[in-house]
């Protein structure tokens, strides 16, 4: 096989895994009902004057199913940290005991469960046009090799295609779990 070739698929293959783990994380802050950390990945603290993300002023943990717990490093952050979860929009209503900020996550709705399985489909169609985004560049760029013959571009191309089918079946599969996940009472 041309080296060209060979680095535009390795490249490829590469970007391609980037949109799925891209999209494995955007999933995880997705609630599905249970209690996680992962819930308020996205939270921005004002630490001294410095949007800084939560986990690096706090200890972040979740007792059981439907608790977080946020014990900050300086109990001065209790106030921020409180501010910065309400302006999140998350849904969330923490309180503080002077120690730590508590969240009692209420369950989902029905309603609530619908809205996060439409986003975390959202999510997984951002993921699939990444993906074929990559095909496209990678085509565009065996389009442009000098040194390989026809079939090797077609060959090239086909292989190009084999690689987004099976990443665009990876993104499917880890939506339906998700999905599941969400819809679970």
């Amino acid at each position: 096989m041309n080296e060209d070739i060979k680095f535009i698929l390795d490249t490829t293959k590469e970007d391609m895994g980037q949109a799925i783990v891209h999209l494995a994380k955007r999933l995880l802050t997705i609630r599905a009902g249970k209690a996680s950390p992962a819930m308020l990945q996205g939270v921005m603290v004002d630490y001294y004057g410095t949007p800084t993300p939560l986990s690096q002023v706090a200890n972040v943990l979740t007792p059981d199913g439907r608790t977080i717990s946020i014990q900050p490093w300086e109990k001065s952050l209790i106030g921020e940290i409180e501010r910065a979860i309400i302006n999140s929009n998350l849904g969330f209503n923490p309180m503080n005991n002077g120690e730590s900020v508590i969240i009692n996550v209420p369950p989902l709705t029905a309603e609530r469960r619908r809205d996060l399985v439409k986003q975390a489909k959202a999510e997984a169609e951002e993921a699939k046009v990444g993906v074929r985004n990559d095909r496209k560049n990678a085509n565009n760029e065996i389009k442009k090799l000098d040194d390989a013959s026809e079939d090797e571009k077609k060959n090239a191309e086909m292989d190009v295609q084999k690689l987004t089918d099976t990443h665009i079946d990876e993104i499917d599969s880890i939506l339906e779990v998700k999905e599941k996940e969400i819809m679970t009472v």
